[in-house]
C-alpha cells in the first residue's frame, strides 16, 4: 500500500493528541463539502441499479458519456488490465497510484517531468496525466494534450488524464472534446464536492472502452446509497458555483497565510497549495506535534496544505506556522 493523506488515527496514535483535536490538511478534500440530507430507507435493502439517476445527473453535469465506478481509483487500478504491457509515461511527481498500478500489470513505467512530455507522446504507448496536477497544481494547456492525444492516437495509444481536482476550473477540461478514440479523462466527487467517502467516481472515453472496463469491474460497484447522494450533488448547480467562488477566495486567503510566514507556495489549486522547502520535514513534525496534519513529500521535500474549515482553523494554522516560523 503506498502512503497517501488522511491517515488522521495513525497521527492520532503517534503524537498522542485525541482525534477530534486534529486539523486534517493532508488530503486536499474540500472541507466543506456537498450537505448530504437524509436518505431514503428503501437504499438500504435493494442492491444498486444502473440508470436510477446517477448517470443522467453525471452527464449533464460533465456533459460526456461516462461509466460511474469506486471512485476514480478503481479506475486507475482497472486500466492497466485492458492493454497488453507496453511503454508508459507518468507525470512525476505526481499521484502515485498512476505508475504503481501500470508497474503491478506488467507495463514498463517511465516517470516524466514537465520537459519530458513533448518526446513521451512520440516514445509512449500511454501517456498519463494529472490536471491539474497532484501536488504541484500544474495545468496542462487544453490545446497541448490534445496534440500529445493525437499523436498518441494515431500509434493505437492512450491519453490518460486525472482531472481529480478540474471542478474548480472547469473551462481547463478535456470532457467537451470527449469522445476520442484513446482518450480517457477521469472525475470524482471527493474533492471540490468533499464526498470521498462516497467512493463515487467516473470514467469518459469511447463507448467501447467503457464496455471493457464496466466488464472488468462487474456488477454493482457502487452502493445504492452513494449512487443516490451522488446524483443528487451533481445537480445541485446553485451549490456548485456558491462552492467555486468560495474556494478560490480560501486558496487566495492560504496563500497570503503560507507566503507571510515564509513559506511561498510553488503551485497550487483552489483546494490545494505545495510549499517545496528543505525543511519540509521538519516543519511537518513541528506541525503534527501541535495537531495539525500536513501531507509530506520527499522528491522532491515538499508539504502540500489543504484549506482549513473554520475561523478557528484558521487561527490553529496561522499560530502553529508562525511559532515553526520562530
Amino acid at each position: 500500500m503506498l502512503e497517501h493523506g488522511g491517515n488522521l488515527r495513525t497521527a492520532s496514535e503517534r503524537h498522542r493528541i485525541p482525534l477530534a483535536q486534529w486539523l486534517d490538511l493532508s488530503t486536499g478534500i474540500n472541507p466543506d463539502g456537498w450537505p448530504v440530507p437524509d436518505l431514503p430507507a428503501d437504499l438500504w435493502n435493494r442492491l444498486p441499479e444502473d440508470h436510477d439517476g446517477l448517470e443522467a445527473a453525471a452527464e449533464a453535469y460533465y456533459g460526456a458519456h461516462l461509466l460511474p465506478v469506486a471512485g476514480s481509483q478503481a479506475a486507475i487500478q482497472a486500466l492497466p488490465f485492458l492493454r497488453a504491457p507496453c511503454r508508459v509515461g507518468v507525470i512525476a511527481p505526481g499521484y502515485a497510484e498512476h505508475a504503481h498500478a501500470w508497474q503491478e500489470r506488467g507495463h514498463a513505467v517511465t516517470p516524466l517531468s514537465l520537459d519530458d512530455m513533448h518526446s513521451a507522446a512520440t516514445a509512449c504507448d500511454v501517456l498519463v496525466l494529472i490536471n491539474p496536477n497532484n501536488p504541484t497544481g500544474n495545468h496542462f494547456l487544453v490545446e497541448q494534450m490534445l496534440q500529445w492525444h493525437a499523436q498518441l492516437a494515431a500509434r493505437g495509444g492512450w491519453l490518460i488524464v486525472d482531472e481529480a481536482f478540474m471542478d474548480a476550473t472547469p473551462e481547463q477540461s478535456l470532457l467537451p472534446f470527449m469522445p476520442r478514440p484513446g482518450l480517457v479523462v477521469l472525475r470524482s466527487l471527493g474533492k471540490f464536492f468533499g464526498l470521498a467517502g462516497l467512493r463515487v467516481g467516473f470514467v469518459c472515453a469511447e463507448p467501447d472502452m467503457l464496455a471493457r472496463l464496466q466488464d472488468h469491474l462487474g456488477p454493482w460497484p457502487i452502493a445504492a446509497a452513494s449512487r443516490w447522494v451522488g446524483a443528487a450533488a451533481l445537480r445541485d448547480r446553485h451549490w456548485q458555483a456558491n462552492m467555486r467562488r468560495q474556494l478560490h477566495e480560501r486558496t487566495g486567503r492560504l496563500v497570503e497565510l503560507l507566503r507571510g510566514c515564509g513559506l511561498a507556495p510553488a503551485g497550487g489549486t483552489a483546494l490545494f497549495q505545495w510549499v517545496c522547502t528543505k525543511q519540509a520535514p521538519d516543519i511537518h513534525a513541528q506541525l503534527a506535534a501541535r495537531g495539525i496534519l500536513t501531507r509530506l513529500f520527499e522528491t522532491p521535500a515538499s508539504l502540500r496544505f489543504g484549506l482549513p474549515a473554520s475561523e478557528t482553523d484558521w487561527q490553529k494554522l496561522e499560530a502553529a506556522l508562525r511559532e515553526a516560523a520562530r
